[in-house]
């Protein structure tokens, strides 16, 4: 899938109110290839894209995010708009199984509610791009998730971390929930929320540490759709360039979000210092 540059040409054109002349000057570059470009004639190398979505980010035009506010006003009754951050950018037909077993939720096709939020986890990539999608959850199951232990329990069970408790009648359950499933609606959990779920799981934080640092951490659900019938009901709307003014802007966010989470952790290990009990507790007195 190509990106929509020559509508974006035209859109970016309209937003300033200028002819293909001058907006070939702004960006520097020949007005034959500007108009191949926007006619669709030619393809544009990656610099050529990076040039012209980077000036139109620089006039404070996030053109993504107005395209995310356009999809979500002509979805159709009980669609969901979803956001899809990729790494390499999707090849071939959608799947689970080009995911990772370790996810996670384990294998699965993982979309974010909102584009900023898909955006932040895959900015650090060169070649990085978001997809916008369609879901219609008509004829499926889900399972919906907030921070909670069973989160955390199935969080670290499909990212083999609790091991020694897979067997445990509580872990099982959720798991077998989760199997039972064709999608998952549930917190995040970038890899600082993960550590806060190791501190857990290696005894350092109990429960209500845990809970209470996590809960505190805004950022945003995922949807994760487990099974093949689940992927059939995923429509890729757009592809979606993401040039590198942008990613530089997400990853000075993320960077703010570190500091403000481990501030954040701190006070909750001090202020639910004692509260609360150790994973190896809490699973003992389960599987009684």
């Amino acid at each position: 899938m190509n990106y929509k540059i020559s509508e974006d040409i035209k859109l970016i054109r309209d937003y300033l109110g200028v002819n293909q002349s001058e907006l070939a000057e702004y960006l520097g570059i020949d007005r034959a290839t500007l108009i191949r470009t926007e006619n669709g004639t030619t393809y544009p190398r990656y610099e050529l894209m990076d040039k012209i979505y980077n000036f139109i980010y620089l006039k404070h035009m996030n053109i993504n995010i107005i395209k995310e506010m356009f999809y979500k006003d002509d979805l159709e009754k009980d669609h969901i708009l979803l956001c899809h951050g990729s790494k390499l950018g999707i090849e071939g037909e959608l799947t689970i199984l080009k995911s990772k077993m370790t996810n996670d939720f384990g294998q699965g096709f993982y979309c974010g509610e909102s584009y900023e939020k898909a955006v932040a986890f895959i900015s650090r990539f060169e070649e990085s791009c978001a997809y916008f999608i369609d879901f219609d959850p008509k004829g499926l199951k889900y399972m919906k998730f907030d921070v909670s232990l069973e989160w955390m329990y199935a969080i670290a069970y499909f990212r083999n971390r609790i091991e020694d408790y897979k067997d445990n009648p509580n872990v099982k359950k959720v798991i077998e929930m989760i199997k039972e499933v064709d999608y998952i609606i549930a917190p995040i959990a970038d890899n600082r929320i993960f550590q806060t779920i190791e501190y857990f799981i290696d005894g350092t934080l109990t429960d209500e540490q845990c809970i209470h640092d996590l809960a505190a951490t805004n950022l945003g659900l995922q949807y994760v759709f487990l099974t093949e019938r689940a992927v059939k009901n995923i429509c890729i709307l757009e592809k979606c360039f993401i040039c590198t003014k942008e990613k530089e802007a997400y990853k000075m966010k993320q960077r703010e979000y570190l500091k403000g989470s481990e501030d954040k952790a701190k006070v909750a290990k001090i202020k639910f210092n004692s509260i609360g009990k150790k994973i190896e507790e809490l699973l003992n007195e389960e599987s009684k």
